[in-house]
């Protein structure tokens, strides 16, 4: 298969960049790209809803009436759950939302969303010598406009702080790092870029290696 190439945005003169065919080349298999969203988008829940059972209610601890005579159903609390201000009968407590995806089905799931911005145009490297010492948030939206669609997303590296710093302010711009790349914001972005210092960090988190050694074919 032949390697899909990139052009490089920002560098002195027009370029272009062979990428691994093993990461952007890949077979996009739809049902490993869904839970593996399915499962980023759960991790990130706060699952801080919650509720009280009768146990944790105030008040109640004595029998609201005399158990015969007064013609009313008989009440032990008032903390039980018909009672306004009682219990909840099966709160929502301490909620566990994860949803396993195994690490090979993760890969390729990443593979197959970076294959089909590879595949479809729409993914790009940028040269981070480009914006020099200092940030500019005009030439990084000179480079999307000329470019691809938004919502963008862009992969650099922690130490690349002005190109950070240059597209972090646009709006429907998200900037992330190699290590925290999600399939979810993949999916997410209608155009990926990557600084050419990322890439060798986005392979990495590919499992380019895995891929070459047939990795694919074991799932």
């Amino acid at each position: 298969m032949a390697a899909p190439k990139a052009s490089v945005l920002g560098a002195a003169k027009a370029r272009e960049v062979s990428l691994e065919a093993s990461v952007f080349a890949a077979d996009v298999k739809a049902h490993l790209v869904h839970e593996t969203v399915r499962a980023e988008m759960n991790a990130a829940r706060a699952a801080t809803r919650g509720g009280k059972n009768r146990a944790l209610v105030q008040g109640g601890r004595s029998k609201p009436w005399r158990q015969k005579g007064t013609g009313r159903a008989r009440a032990g609390t008032t903390r039980a759950p018909q009672w306004t201000g009682g219990g909840m009968a099966f709160p929502p407590n301490n909620r566990n939302f994860e949803v396993k995806v195994n690490r090979k089905a993760r890969r390729a799931a990443l593979r197959g969303a970076l294959s089909s911005h590879a595949g479809k145009g729409t993914l790009a490297l940028v040269d981070g010598a480009a914006f020099g010492d200092a940030p500019s948030t005009r030439k990084a939206a000179e480079l999307l406009e000329g470019f691809s669609e938004r919502p963008t997303l862009v992969v650099a590296t922690e130490d690349e702080e002005t190109l950070v710093k240059s597209f972090r302010n646009l709006e429907r711009v998200l900037v992330t790092v190699p290590a925290e790349l999600e399939v979810a914001g993949v999916v997410w972005a209608r155009s990926l870029l990557v600084s050419e210092a990322a890439l060798p960090l986005v392979l990495a988190r590919a499992g380019a290696g895995a891929a070459t050694n047939g990795e694919e074919a074991a799932e």
